[in-house]
């Protein structure tokens, strides 16, 4: 991300990592990192998104190089830290986006504060009622038991998962800063936040109707982790919302980094 190292502020206790650009603009934008990545997923489109808006990325509590608190791993929990952060930087009322993991997250926030984001770019994350999950995504949440993956040799889900990025080469950084990410048991750690969508996204699934914040959602044809029919079960559900379908698998906004930005910055002029 050109010219934003990544740095700390504490956060209602928390160590979180986050990375700013650098010019002011009409707008602001918060970037939610997906799972298992960090805010250098952002590393494609930084430089697009940033011509656009004050863009502020985050790793969220737990997830990258932030810091983990057992109460924040559920998507409503980390709905409200959302709002936190927003509150932390300054963000009045900013464009929020949040693939993967902070789709579920962002649609609770802008549920339950209505008003506080301009707009949300959801997609890539579970959302359908009934769970609807691909492979390994729905083994890890209706998995019995953990040790098995307690017993992972570190780094290995996230080795397996960015060796499924199609189309994309990742830069040394970004594929170190990925791996760093998820030392020792921080993965199974990490795994409670999923694991709550049964229990989770049948109340959020009741909140849809009443978002009165619009919503892009982009998600990859050929994702086989987060089916497109959660994005679709999205769309028939917000009363505003706009559906993008790009040809890419799961990590969209790396294997067509491009059309990813394409989809934000038109959502974001239009809104």
């Amino acid at each position: 991300m050109s010219g934003s190292s990544p740095r700390f502020r504490t956060i209602d206790g928390l160590s979180v990592r986050y990375a700013e650009s650098s010019e002011s603009r009409e707008h602001d934008a918060l970037l939610l990192s997906p799972w298992p990545e960090s805010l250098y997923s952002y590393d494609a489109t930084w430089c697009r998104l940033a011509g656009e808006a004050r863009l502020v990325a985050v790793d969220l509590p737990g997830f990258g190089h932030s810091e983990l608190r057992q109460d924040l791993l559920s998507p409503a929990a980390m709905g409200e830290f959302v709002v936190r952060i927003a509150d932390e930087f300054g963000l009045a009322r900013p464009h929020v986006v949040g693939p993967d993991i902070g789709t579920a997250a962002a649609l609770f926030a802008a549920a339950r504060h209505p008003g506080r984001f301009r707009s949300l770019v959801v997609g890539t994350g579970g959302t359908a009622v009934p769970v609807t999950l691909g492979s390994p995504l729905d083994e890890w949440v209706h998995a019995d038991d953990l040790a098995p993956f307690r017993a992972m040799a570190p780094k290995a889900a996230v080795t397996a998962a960015i060796g499924n990025i199609n189309g994309y080469d990742l830069p040394d950084v970004v594929r170190e800063d990925y791996l760093a990410s998820y030392v020792g048991q921080r993965f199974a750690d990490q795994l409670p936040y999923v694991r709550a969508y049964p229990t989770e996204l049948p109340i959020l699934s009741d909140l849809l109707p009443g978002i009165d914040t619009p919503v892009q959602i982009v998600t990859g044809r050929n994702d086989t982790v987060v089916p497109v029919e959660n994005a679709e079960y999205l769309d028939a559900r917000l009363p505003e919302s706009r559906l993008d379908i790009i040809d890419a698998g799961h990590f969209v906004w790396e294997e067509d980094a491009d059309a990813y930005a394409e989809v934000i910055i038109r959502w974001w002029q239009a809104n």
